[in-house]
This record gives C-alpha cells, sequence and structure tokens, in this order.
C-alpha cells in the first residue's frame, strides 16, 4: 500500500490510475470527504470476492485527510489480508493525519508541484490530442497565451487544463 502526497494537480489520481492499469487489477475510487463505513465495508467485501477469483482490487482513497481514526482502523485488516491494495491521497502531510498503524504499512510517496516546463508539456499535448484533448478543434494557441497559464496554475496540471479548455471553448474562431 502507498500514500501519495502533495499539493492539488500534481498526478496523485493519475499515478493510482496508472498502478492499476499496469497491474490489472480492479480500481476502486472513493473520496473520504463524502464516504462512510458502510460504503468502505461493501468496496471490501467486493474486493474479496474478487480476490477468490484471482483478482486484485486496488482502492483509491482520495482525501484520506477527512478519515477519522476509526474508519482508517476499519481498513487495516483487510490492508494485511491482501484483500485491498490501499493507494491513498492527501493534500495534507499524512504524518500528521494518518494513524501509525496504517502508515508503518504503507510507503510514503511526497509529490511536488509540477513545473513550468511540465505544464507547458502537458498542455500542447492537450492541444493536440485527438482522442483526449482538443485536438478535434483545431484551435490555435499562442505560446505566450499557454506559458501564462502555465504560471498562472502554479504547479497544478489540472489548473492548467481547466483554463485551457474554457479558452479553447469561448474563445470565437478567426475568420
Amino acid at each position: 500500500s502507498i500514500i501519495l502526497y502533495g499539493p492539488p494537480g500534481t498526478g496523485k489520481t493519475a499515478l493510482a490510475r496508472i498502478i492499476a492499469k499496469k497491474t490489472d487489477a480492479r480500481f476502486e475510487w472513493l473520496n473520504a470527504a463524502t464516504i462512510g463505513l458502510e460504503e468502505i465495508r461493501k468496496v471490501i467485501q467486493s474486493a474479496k470476492n474478487r480476490k477468490s477469483r484471482g483478482i486484485k482490487t486496488i482502492l483509491f482513497l482520495d482525501e484520506i485527510h477527512r478519515f477519522n481514526k476509526l474508519q482508517q482502523d476499519a481498513l487495516l485488516p483487510d490492508v494485511e489480508e491482501g484483500n485491498i491494495i490501499l493507494i491513498a491521497a492527501t493534500v495534507e502531510n499524512p504524518f500528521f493525519y494518518v494513524n501509525s498503524a496504517l502508515l508503518s504499512r504503507s510507503q510514503i510517496f511526497e509529490l511536488k508541484p509540477l513545473s513550468e516546463d511540465d505544464i507547458l508539456n502537458i498542455l500542447r499535448n492537450a492541444v493536440r490530442d485527438k482522442e483526449r484533448g482538443l485536438g478535434n478543434l483545431n484551435v490555435a494557441v499562442d505560446d505566450t497565451a499557454l506559458k501564462h497559464i502555465a504560471v498562472m496554475s502554479d504547479g497544478d496540471a489540472r489548473k492548467a487544463l481547466s483554463a485551457l479548455e474554457i479558452a479553447a471553448l469561448t474563445t470565437p474562431p478567426d475568420d
């Protein structure tokens, strides 16, 4: 199990999805701010059923810092037994917000804000990508505009991509 921590838009969820895909595991995404023990138990029971058929389950728990001690403790037996592979994400320092039992069973990875060059690469790819980006819109974007978005995003790829999308969808086409 791992805990990813760092500022918003640095790829915590994307990294968890990549791990799930590369390991052929079922990806279950839960947000700690909006769920309770009942939802966790349902996901874990499904994971146990899949495990009996040889299918791994990655439980991606976003905002784990929002879970109280009881909720975190509820994960321990299934993490230990391998019923779930826990990948948790938080913007807060896990050493202050995650209980020590869960910390001792997890690898901690700190993600840093993305550089302006990283954001520029992401934006340029989004402009060209016809499958997941804006490539089908034939958007022509000035490099100065992309650099401005990269600077203003403050290392947050999600913020940068949202700004690019708004600009592309609301700017009238040239004649």
